[in-house]
């Protein structure tokens, strides 16, 4: 559902006009650079593109392509798609913020909340914490499915999924030794804060998050799996056939990839959650601090951070589900942002469109 970010080499580009601030200067200029790249990925196969740049007050939107291929309405800023591994983000502050109410610790084991959620194949849930899970260091593998999985709705269940995972390969590592990216871990999470609460996570991230941070777009899907009002269409490219994907199994994401949004509700919750405004300092603290992927990148709770070409520090995810591919940029104040979303992924990485796109967002990140 997400994978690793491929920094590419690329030279930032400033060029302030005179007569403005810099700041006036640069949220326009960041935005031609980003629509520049959205023109690159229409023309490697994307049919829509859509992306924002934000400084501070200052934002302004970009858009190229479709939004339904059907129709060939214009790709809408405004419209909600799925997030894929963004949600990630959404999924660990719920769980720091349940740690910030005294409810569960990051250093709970997963076994004291599931006990018998991971037992078998040698993997131990007493012996992997919640931290672990959050920072991809838990050494559990990845689930996976074929494209049927993702369409058939078959009714996976939480633990259907994780037990999917702990069939594929015995432990190669001990807890804590390594980073590996699992959608597995984020499974559990959902997991343990209904566990934590006797809620369902989508209704914990409701009160704690999207209601709180005014996301009236944002929601986290459970067993609907259609999209409704102002949304892109998804699509699938499957040999010479583009399949529409916008109906999937939120099922087969859940808590690791099946929140919907926008550009404007997923910019304003990374606001927040780099800015320190959603998190108390301790559990700030915890979100931030990082382990070593070997990809030239660091990851934290449901966040990723990278140097951009320029040499401003980022925070970074990005989301892949069928039929959506989207990503965010926000400084390490949570002032300066890119965010873009488009309407076709067949779940391949380091495609062209996704090269173009990721290239220009990083540009623009540094022109803020």
């Amino acid at each position: 559902m997400t994978r690793r970010l491929s920094i590419v080499a690329a030279v930032c580009l400033l060029g302030l006009s005179a007569g403005f601030s810099p700041a006036a200067a640069a949220v326009p200029e960041a935005a031609v650079i980003l629509k520049s790249g959205a023109d690159k990925g229409t023309a490697d196969g994307y049919p829509g593109i859509i992306g924002m740049v934000r400084d501070g007050s200052q934002t302004k939107y970009i858009q190229a392509g479709v939004g339904d291929r059907g129709t060939q309405v214009p790709a809408d800023p405004k419209a909600r798609f799925r997030i894929g591994s963004n949600t990630k983000s959404f999924t660990a502050a719920t769980v720091l913020l349940l740690e910030a109410d005294g409810l569960l610790s990051l250093d709970d084991t997963v076994a004291k909340w599931l006990p018998n959620a991971i037992n078998a194949n040698g993997y131990d849930g007493s012996k992997i914490t919640i931290r672990q899970l959050l920072n991809q260091t838990s050494n559990l593998p990845d689930y996976t499915m074929n494209i049927d999985g993702y369409t058939v709705n078959p009714n996976w269940t939480p633990q259907r999924l994780v037990d999917g995972a702990l069939r594929k390969r015995p432990p190669n590592a001990q807890p804590g030794e390594k980073w590996e990216y699992a959608n597995t871990n984020y499974v559990l999470a959902g997991m343990i804060i209904r566990a934590v609460t006797g809620n369902d996570p989508a209704a914990e991230m409701k009160t704690r998050i999207f209601d709180r941070l005014g996301l009236a777009d944002s929601a986290l899907p459970t067993t609907d799996n259609n999209l409704y009002g102002n949304y892109l269409h998804g699509y699938y490219l499957a040999g010479p056939f583009i399949l529409d994907m916008t109906v999937t199994s939120v099922q087969a994401t859940q808590t690791a990839g099946a929140i919907v949004s926008t550009l404007d509700d997923l910019a304003t919750f990374e606001r927040a959650l780099v800015g320190g405004t959603l998190l108390p300092p301790a559990q700030q603290a915890e979100l931030k601090t990082t382990v070593p992927t070997g990809t030239g990148a660091n990851y934290g709770l449901g966040l990723m951070r990278i140097d951009a070409p320029c040499g401003r520090t980022a925070w970074y995810h990005n989301g892949a589900v069928p039929g959506y591919y989207s990503f965010h940029l926000t400084s390490d104040d949570g002032a300066k942002q890119v965010v873009e979303a488009n309407n076709e992924n067949h779940l391949i990485q380091g495609t062209p469109g996704q090269t173009h796109t990721q290239e220009a967002g990083l540009n623009a990140f540094c022109a803020l």
